[in-house]
C-alpha cells in the first residue's frame, strides 16, 4: 500500500479535471463544427447543415432505438427546424462554455437535459441495462461545474457586468 505525503494538496486532481473538462468541450464543439460544415467525420461532406441538411434528422430518424418507449416521439421531432436550432445552439454552448470555463451551471443544466434525451432516445440500451456514455458525461458537466475552474477564463467572466448581477451564470 502506498502512504500519501503529509501535505499533498489536490491540485494534480484539479488539473485532472480541468483537461477533462475542456476534453469534453471539444468533443461537443467537434460534434458542432462537423455537423454544421461537413468535415468528412460523423458528418459527410456535403451533408452539413450549410448544405441544408438537417442535423438532427439522420439520428432521430434512424439512430432511435425504434423498441424505445419514447421512438414514436423522437421520430416526430425529425427534421423541425426549431429542433435543428436548439440542438446546434447546444452543442456549440456546450463546447464553448466547457473549453473556456465558463457558464458552467447553465451548461450542466442545458447539457444534462440534451443528453438525458439522447439516453432516452437509447433505450433499451444494448450494451449495458442503465449506464451508456450520455450518463457519464452528464455526471462529468456536474463535476466540471461544481469543480475548481483551472485553466478558464473565470475571473474575467465574473467580472462582466451580467454575470455580476446573474451569479447563476457562473
Amino acid at each position: 500500500m502506498v502512504k500519501a505525503k503529509k501535505n499533498v494538496t489536490y491540485d494534480h486532481a484539479w488539473t485532472a479535471i480541468a483537461v477533462a473538462r475542456i476534453m469534453l468541450g471539444f468533443v461537443f464543439l467537434w460534434a458542432f463544427l462537423d455537423k454544421t460544415m461537413g468535415l468528412g467525420f460523423a458528418t459527410k461532406y456535403g451533408e452539413s447543415w450549410v448544405n441544408g441538411v438537417s442535423p438532427t434528422a439522420g439520428f432521430l430518424k434512424f439512430g432511435v432505438n425504434p423498441e424505445s418507449p419514447f421512438a414514436a416521439m423522437f421520430n416526430g421531432l425529425a427534421g423541425n427546424v426549431l429542433v435543428d436550432w436548439l440542438f446546434m445552439l447546444g452543442l456549440l454552448g456546450l463546447g464553448v462554455s466547457l473549453i473556456l470555463g465558463i457558464g458552467l451551471r447553465v451548461a450542466a443544466v442545458a447539457g444534462t437535459a440534451l443528453l438525458v434525451m439522447m439516453w432516452a432516445a437509447q433505450l433499451p440500451l444494448k450494451n449495458n441495462p442503465l449506464i451508456d456514455e450520455h450518463l457519464v458525461y452528464s455526471v462529468l458537466l456536474w463535476v466540471a461545474a461544481l469543480a475548481p475552474r483551472k485553466f478558464s477564463l473565470l475571473d474575467t467572466w465574473l467580472q462582466t457586468p451580467t454575470v455580476k448581477k446573474n451569479p447563476w451564470l457562473w
